[in-house]
């Protein structure tokens, strides 16, 4: 196969979804104790008859994650260069026909909001832009590249979709992630959220993952953003396409995220929210599906709820994160992407981490391995 959408293609979002729904006790307690569970298990995880073995779901989750990652939680910090975007998304702050004051960071200030990173303990960054190719285009990307890499050993990006070239550019300049978020796997309602921009292009930002893992990138984050649409069919199609991705470019580690919609001003609220106990049911749906699989915890969600995701499964967290351009030094009153949720310190999620018995890691490798 040429790339997913021929996998993507074979299924029917409301077949899907009827097949999630119509999974029974036996089909979850079949996935409960199977040794490998297939995405038909991972669809019974999901399920609304899963509910009842919330509490064995997580106990199982526990144990796999520290199984293969041990007691540690790798931190790292966001840091948004530019919050210009060409793109009119419906739930976003950066969307551009939000009348707010747009920025891009220079090379100073990208160099000062690093050093008040790195203040902090930090050698792991993701770098954040809106979708704005005249602004934020592949020799910006380079130019920061080159100021951030010798003060970071792990430099992970989310900007716009690229094309397979240029993310060979930006990996051999550095990069050693990119995370690239579908929003939601339903092509209607994708159309309903993007209305103006590149990111109209479903099938283009369908494709992205493909291109990132021809072009040999270290690793592949992956997710939905919830609250667009029903939670369990999406997250499934997001499974299918790590299943895929897996199979196809298997040097190439993968992790998810679980953004849920956040306030932001001038934008929508989730018409499909996601309760604390639905987030924590997909998370440990995905730990038993996958045991390989790196899951990411931000700072939209509260202080209480990360606390509690530490030891079910969670595998890294954010802290101290800004969403807005030169939010940590350089100009706090531009405006946030969204508001965060859990605002401690990175000292203080470091030792709310040490308190459950793990072990926060600021620096998880070395380019020179």
């Amino acid at each position: 196969m040429n790339n997913f959408k021929e996998v993507f293609n074979r299924y029917a979002w409301a077949e899907v979804q009827a097949s999630i729904s119509t999974k029974t006790t036996a089909d979850v307690e079949t996935a409960l104790h199977a040794d490998h569970r297939s995405l038909e298990d991972f669809k019974a995880l999901l399920s609304p008859a899963a509910i009842p073995y919330l509490e064995e779901m997580a106990h199982i989750s526990q144990q796999l994650t520290q199984k293969r990652f041990g007691h540690t939680i790798q931190l790292f910090a966001p840091m948004y260069l530019s919050n210009e975007c060409n793109n009119i998304c419906t739930y976003c702050g950066f969307s551009f026909d939000h009348k707010i004051k747009r920025k891009t960071l220079s090379a100073a200030e990208i160099l000062q909001e690093t050093n008040e990173i790195k203040r902090h303990g930090f050698e792991h960054i993701l770098l954040v832009t809106g979708e704005a190719n005249a602004t934020v285009h592949v020799d910006y990307l380079l130019q920061a590249l080159q100021i951030l890499r010798p003060q970071f050993s792990n430099i992970s990006i989310e900007v716009q979709p690229l094309e397979e070239e240029e993310y060979k550019t930006l990996h051999a300049a550095g990069v050693h992630s990119v995370l690239v978020y579908q929003e939601t796997y339903h092509p209607e309602v994708y159309k309903e959220y993007h209305t103006k921009g590149k990111k109209t292009n479903f099938h283009y930002r369908l494709h992205t993952p493909d291109r990132i893992g021809a072009a040999g990138i270290h690793k592949i984050g992956l997710g939905v953003l919830l609250g667009l649409v029903d939670w369990r069919t999406d997250s499934f199609f997001c499974a299918l396409h790590l299943d895929y991705l897996q199979k196809h470019y298997w040097q190439t580690k993968y992790s998810v995220s679980f953004p849920r919609i956040r306030p932001a001003e001038g934008a929508d609220q989730a018409r499909h929210p996601v309760s604390d106990a639905e987030l924590v049911q997909l998370i440990c749906a995905y730990r038993l599906w996958n045991q390989e699989l790196e899951i990411s915890i931000s700072t939209r969600e509260t202080e209480k709820f990360r606390d509690q995701i530490l030891s079910l499964g969670a595998t890294t967290l954010s802290a101290g994160s800004k969403t807005n351009p030169g939010g940590y030094s350089v100009d706090p009153e531009t405006l946030e992407q969204f508001e965060i949720s859990d605002e401690r310190s990175p000292a203080q999620v470091a030792a709310a981490i040490g308190a459950k018995g793990y072990e926060a890691v600021w620096k998880d490798w070395d380019r020179f391995y």
